[in-house]
């Protein structure tokens, strides 16, 4: 009888590389937007509301889609669903470049790439939650952050090496589309290795669900709900600050389109490099929920720094770097370990869900705020109270899992043996 072998550490790998490429490409093209606002104002005529809008449209369709997308993984497969999201990601990319700068349109190729990227990195993240669980699950999140994040440096530094591009607000959008095929080629390759996987290696399947249940929804334990709470304050701090920080740069602190480019890019290079190592720390000591607290005390003050003093604008920036690699590291591996397999794609599905909840309507929020104030230091206060949030919720988390209901988050590799 042959007894097949289970997959090797390096198979596991090359799958995470390659979804992590996708997600790559779909890092890119949410992150095109940023270093393009002043040029879509001054060709285009954007206000800070329009560009606000660019943006904050990703997420309004995956207030439901993206719930709807994690049981679509669940019933149907990783491989199927990634790829039609996937697929959608690189339409509305296309829509976007090629809308001859009419708003509207513009906006509705961001709505079908917003519909596709969300759902598309629950089915990436519940692949690595399947492929990795029990197996350095946090330092294979970390890795896959970092691939994707180095998507977003790249679009955020594109007014360098991609400078010529900027005389016109289409070609930078064009850029974008290409790698929106770079996400789709990717997912091909993974659905092959995925399928090669099932036919030469013991490999443990997750049954599929016979069918979607809503009542799971109202099933998922406390501290599901604190992780999800955290993630919409946290990631609510961080995105929508994105989308006017080059604009905020150049207006408030004179510098180059370049240079405020590289400044947001910080965020990511500290991510890139520290994101696998916070995780691996995690998977080793534990104690995610402290880290997790640690992470959102370093957000309060950097809104206010670069609002109301002159401290130069690489401390703020390493701090905000510095906190975005710690809590994601953390906090998506953390739903691996408190939820059900069988269930893991609709709990990363409605935690996006509410994400984007927060990410639609702070982005319209700011942008308005600041046409409204006629300046940025009214949306920097709601910036920082978003972090202060965060510090709750991480707090409560840590006390919910201290206690005998706890799912042991708290405990490490070595604390297990």
């Amino acid at each position: 009888m042959n007894i097949k072998k289970e997959p090797s550490a390096l198979f596991r790998w090359l799958i995470l590389v390659f979804i992590s490429l996708a997600m790559f490409g779909n890092y890119y093209i949410y992150d095109s937007i940023s270093p393009l606002a002043d040029v879509l104002t001054k060709q285009l005529g954007f206000n800070d509301s329009d560009i606000g809008l660019l943006v904050g449209i990703y997420s309004v369709p995956n207030i439901f889609m993206v719930l709807i997308g994690g049981m679509i993984i669940d019933r149907f497969g990783t491989r199927s669903s990634t790829f039609v999201f996937a697929l959608l990601c690189m339409i509305g990319a296309f829509i976007t470049a090629f809308s001859g700068g009419v708003l509207f349109i513009m906006a509705l190729g961001r709505l079908i790439f917003g519909l596709g990227a969300e759902s598309m990195i629950v089915g990436i993240t519940t692949v690595i939650g399947r492929w990795f669980k029990g197996k350095q699950l946090s330092f294979a999140f970390g890795l896959n952050l970092t691939i994707a994040r180095l998507g977003s440096f790249t679009a955020f530094n594109s007014p360098t090496w991609a400078r010529s591009f900027y005389d016109n607000w289409q070609a930078p959008l064009i850029i974008a589309v290409l790698f929106g095929v770079l996400s789709v080629a990717s997912i091909v390759i993974y659905w092959g290795m995925d399928v090669y996987a099932e036919k030469s290696y013991s490999f443990h399947r997750v049954p599929k669900q016979d069918k979607f249940n809503f009542k799971e929804l109202l099933s998922f334990n406390t501290s599901f709900w604190y992780i999800v709470l955290l993630c919409v304050t946290f990631y609510s701090a961080i995105f929508p600050f994105e989308t006017f920080a080059v604009k905020f740069f150049i207006e408030v602190h004179h510098t180059t389109r370049a240079h405020g480019g590289f400044l947001l890019s910080m965020i990511k290079i500290f991510a890139m490099v520290f994101s696998p190592l916070f995780g691996l720390l995690s998977d080793y000591i534990g104690h995610r929920s402290l880290l997790m607290m640690f992470g959102s005390f370093l957000l309060l003050p950097v809104y206010l720094m670069m609002a109301y003093t002159d401290v130069n604008l690489y401390i703020p920036m390493a701090m905000m770097g510095i906190s975005f690699s710690l809590i994601p590291a953390i906090m998506w591996p953390s739903v691996a370990i408190i939820i059900d397999e069988v269930k893991l794609g609709t709990a990363y599905g409605l935690m996006s869900m509410v994400q984007n909840i927060g990410l639609a309507g702070f982005n319209f929020l700011i942008g308005w705020t600041n046409d409204y104030s006629g300046g940025y230091n009214l949306g920097m206060w709601i910036f920082s109270s978003l972090g202060f949030f965060g510090l709750i919720f991480a707090y409560l988390l840590r006390r919910n899992e201290l206690s005998p209901q706890g799912h042991g988050l708290e405990q490490g590799i070595k604390r297990k043996s």
